[in-house]
């Protein structure tokens, strides 16, 4: 494996920034996920990485190696895209066995057959070896479209929204194989997502990107509860942090300057009370937990509830602030 270095990369369509001077260090065996919107630079930045596109300027190392000028077959990198791009004449272990029978790869039979073998057992497909690819399921795909990447190992692998496809029940098993998988191998890997559940049960690191730039990058934790600014902010949190203008609610110390408050669930107290400084709107049952919505005068805000609180809609309840986040007119952060 390899760590990756991008320093000053900027790549343009038209007139249309689509990355924007962005420097990044992805560490040898780091798991790095950039999430973001659509349009935000997430997957030009990948293909830039795997020589698929050339960068308008900035220079790009893989370990070590500048990439100025090379074709993808000589980065060494791997790309797993969003669709499967599996070959459907083809069975599970001929899929897997493909990228090991170039010319560039040079090995024999025996080996390309025990690391097909090993790969398959790791993305637990190995009992589908001998099916076409069009009988399987949509997750099973998805296992052997990563196999394919995973038999080659290459110093990076590049992975462009790979479980968006599947359902909620896929996705989340196969977080956790790719993650197990991720460790065991000590891989470095580039990851690409607007979910920002796969961003922090992932990610050793999460980028993120708005309009081609790269905000802030930092640990899932850093990200949540340092944020650089709203954009940021608004990235992670579920429910979305609640964005309320300064004084609407009690508690708390604005700094100077500070035209917005940014409060999470764990910044909001709220106590039962008749006549209180707010209302229950309604309430989304989840079964563990609920959603709590809230109108304080003409603002809205969500944020969970214990399901035994003894509220309904309708109820007065009184709502302050704890700790809360603090932005500037232009929606960069203030304070601690």
């Amino acid at each position: 494996m390899a760590d990756v270095i991008l320093k000053g990369i900027t790549k343009s369509f038209g007139d249309k920034r689509a990355v924007d001077a962005v420097d990044l260090h992805i560490h040898d065996g780091e798991f790095v996920v950039l999430l973001g919107p659509t349009g935000a630079g997430k997957t030009t930045t990948l293909r830039l990485i795997a020589g698929l596109e050339a960068p308008d300027a900035g220079t790009l190392h893989i370990g070590g190696r500048p990439m100025q000028g090379l074709a993808p077959a000589s980065r060494d990198v791997a790309f797993v895209f969003q669709q499967y791009s599996l070959y459907p004449h083809l069975t599970v272990y001929e899929n897997l066995a493909f990228p090991l029978r170039s010319p560039a790869c040079r090995m024999d039979a025996a080996t390309i057959d025990a690391r097909v073998r090993q790969v398959a057992k790791m993305v637990r497909i190995d009992h589908k070896l001998e099916n076409r690819s069009t009988r399987l399921s949509g997750g099973e795909m998805q296992r052997v479209a990563i196999g394919r990447a995973l038999v080659r190992r290459p110093s990076i692998y590049l992975m462009d929204e790979p479980l968006s496809s599947l359902d909620a029940k896929l996705r989340a098993e196969l977080r956790l194989e790719l993650k197990r998988i991720q460790k065991e191998l000590g891989a470095t890997l580039l990851y690409v997502t607007h979910d920002q559940i796969e961003a922090m049960t992932m990610a050793d690191r999460i980028g993120i990107l708005s309009e081609g730039r790269l905000v802030q990058i930092g640990t899932p934790r850093e990200i949540y509860t340092d944020p650089a600014n709203l954009h940021v902010a608004a990235r992670l949190g579920q429910p979305h942090i609640n964005i309320l203008p300064v004084g609407l609610l009690p508690g708390g110390e604005a700094p100077a300057g500070a035209t917005r408050v940014g409060a999470r669930t764990e910044h909001i107290a709220i106590a039962r009370q008749d006549g209180g400084n707010a209302r229950v709107d309604w309430i989304e049952h989840l079964g563990d937990q609920n959603h709590l919505h809230i109108k304080v005068g003409e603002h809205r805000l969500v944020t969970l509830a214990d399901p035994d609180m003894p509220v309904v809609p309708g109820d007065g309840i009184s709502v302050t602030l704890r700790n809360p986040l603090y932005f500037g007119h232009d929606g960069s952060r203030l304070g601690g």
